[in-house]
C-alpha cells in the first residue's frame, strides 16, 4: 500500500524526523552567520580542536596516496588499535571482534540492523539520545521505554528492566555516560542490569562513545569488562568523536561476539563498502599517540564547565538540575517549575516554549526534552569555552529573572 502522507516514500522514511539537536544546532548556527550574538548551548561536541596527532595522520595519509578502498570492516591496524584502546577498561577483545564504522551512530544502526527481526523490543532508559527510537524503528524493532523512578537520579533498577521485558524483548540498550542526563552507573549498577540480561538472555548494546568524559568521583565501567558471560552478550559501541574532537571525522566501531562482527561487516560492505581509509588513519594516529596529559587537560576544562553550570543553574527559581550528571557534557534541566510564567504577551507552558524563548529573547540556544523522552526539561550542553558559557548562563539567569 503506497504511503498516504507522500506516495513517494516508504512509509519507514516518512516517519522518521530530522534530527531535533541537529536542526537546533543548525538554527542556532545561521542566528550566528546573520550576525546575531547566540550562545549555542545544543551540540554535542567538545570545543575543542581535533587532537594533532590524527591531522598530522590524516595529512600523511594523502600524501601518501592511502585514498583507496580499505577492507570492509576497516585497516587491520586500526582494529587492532581499537581492540588495545577498549581493553584499557578492562575488555578482552581481539582485532577480530572490531568492526569500523563511520561514526558510533552508523555503528547502532549496523548493530540494530544485524540484531532485529520484525517486532522484536528494544527495552531503552529514559531519558534516552534522539536518535534511538528512530535507529531502532528503521531496523524493525520496537522502542520499550523504561522510565526511573522520581527519587533514582535518572537511573532504572534491575526490577524496572524484569517488569518491562516481555516474550518479545531482545535487547537491553545501555548508555552511560548518558546522552543527555550525564548520568553515569556505577560498577554495581551496571552489573546487577547485566544480571538481568542474563538472566532474561537479552543482549545489551551498550553505547560508551562518552567513555573519557567522566567527573568528580564517578568511574566508568565498561558493560563486557564485568565478565566473560556477559560479554558473550555485549556489543560494545564506540568512537573517536568525543573523546579526541573528531566528530566531523566519522570514525566509530562495533564491537562484539564474532557473529555479529561478520553479520555487521558484511552489511557494511554492502552500504557503505568502509569508512574512509584518511579518516581511518586519523583515528589510529589518534589513538596511538601519547595524549594521556592533553586528555586529562581536556578533561579537568570540561569538568569546570560543568560545575559552573550546575552552580549557576541551581540558583535560578523555577529550574532544577535533573539527576546527577557526572559524566559527557550534557546535563538535564527541569523548567517545569516555570509552566505559567510570561515573558511579555506570552506564557511558557512547556520546555519548547521555555527553549524558544529563550533562543528569541535571550539568544541562547538549548534542546527541548520531548524528544529525549524528557518533556520538562531542556538539554544543555556545556562545552563552549568559558567566557561563553559564562556569558550565556548570565542570559539565562537574566531570562528567568525577567518572567512574571
Amino acid at each position: 500500500m503506497r504511503n498516504s502522507v507522500n506516495p513517494l516514500l516508504a512509509a519507514r522514511a516518512a516517519a522518521v524526523p530530522p534530527s531535533a539537536t541537529a536542526a537546533l544546532d543548525a538554527h542556532a548556527k545561521a542566528l550566528v552567520a546573520a550576525g546575531v550574538s547566540v550562545v549555542n548551548l545544543t551540540s554535542g561536541e567538545p570545543a575543542f580542536p581535533t587532537v594533532e596527532p590524527a591531522a598530522r595522520a590524516a595529512e600523511r595519509a594523502i600524501a601518501e596516496d592511502f585514498t583507496r578502498y580499505t577492507p570492509a570492516a576497516g585497516i587491520p591496524e586500526l582494529r587492532a588499535a581499537i581492540a588495545a584502546h577498549l581493553n584499557r577498561h578492562g575488555t578482552v577483545y581481539d582485532a577480530s571482534e572490531v568492526v569500523v564504522a563511520a561514526g558510533a551512530k552508523q555503528a547502532l544502526h549496523y548493530a540494530f540492523t544485524a540484531l532485529l527481526d520484525p517486532g522484536d523490543e528494544v527495552l531503552v532508559p529514559a531519558p534516552y539520545w534522539v536518535s534511538y527510537p528512530h535507529l531502532i524503528a528503521l531496523a524493525g524493532g520496537t522502542l520499550v521505554p523504561i522510565h526511573p523512578a522520581p527519587a533514582s537520579g535518572l537511573k532504572v533498577t534491575p526490577e524496572q528492566v524484569r517488569a518491562a521485558a516481555t516474550d518479545r524483548t531482545k535487547v537491553l540498550l545501555l548508555n552511560s555516560p548518558a546522552n543527555p542526563s550525564g548520568v553515569v552507573y556505577n560498577r554495581y549498577e551496571l552489573a546487577a542490569l547485566a544480571e538481568v540480561a542474563v538472566e532474561l538472555d537479552l543482549v545489551i548494546v551498550s553505547d560508551e562513545i562518552c567513555d573519557h568524559w567522566v567527573f568528580g568521583d564517578a568511574r566508568f565501567t565498561s558493560v563486557a569488562a564485568l565478565g566473560p558471560e556477559v560479554a558473550a552478550r555485549t556489543v560494545t559501541i564506540g568512537g573517536v568523536s568525543k573523546t579526541f574532537a573528531m566528530t566531523g571525522w566519522r570514525i566509530g566501531w562495533l564491537a562484539g561476539p564474532t557473529a555479529l562482527v561478520s553479520a555487521v561487516t558484511a552489511l557494511q560492505s554492502h552500504t557503505a563498502s568502509a569508512p574512509s581509509s584518511i579518516a581511518q588513519r586519523a583515528a589510529l594516529g589518534a589513538l596511538t599517540a601519547e595524549l594521556g596529559p592533553e586528555l586529562e587537560r581536556r578533561r579537568s576544562e570540561l569538568d569546570a564547565r560543568r560545575l559552573t553550570t550546575i552552580k549557576a543553574l541551581t540558583g535560578l527559581p523555577g529550574v532544577r538540575v535533573a539527576g546527577e550528571p557526572e559524566g559527557a557534557f550534557f546535563l538535564l534541566a527541569d523548567v517545569s517549575g516555570l509552566y505559567g510564567k510570561t515573558y511579555g504577551d506570552r506564557t511558557i507552558d512547556s520546555a519548547a516554549a521555555f527553549a524558544e524563548l529563550l533562543l528569541s529573547e535571550a539568544n541562547v540556544a538549548v534542546v527541548p526534552g520531548a524528544d529525549f523522552a524528557a518533556p520538562d526539561h531542556v538539554r544543555i550542553s556545556y562545552t563552549v569555552p568559558p567566557e561563553q558559557l559564562a556569558e550565556a548562563l548570565d542570559r539565562v539567569a537574566r531570562f528567568v529573572s525577567a518572567l512574571s
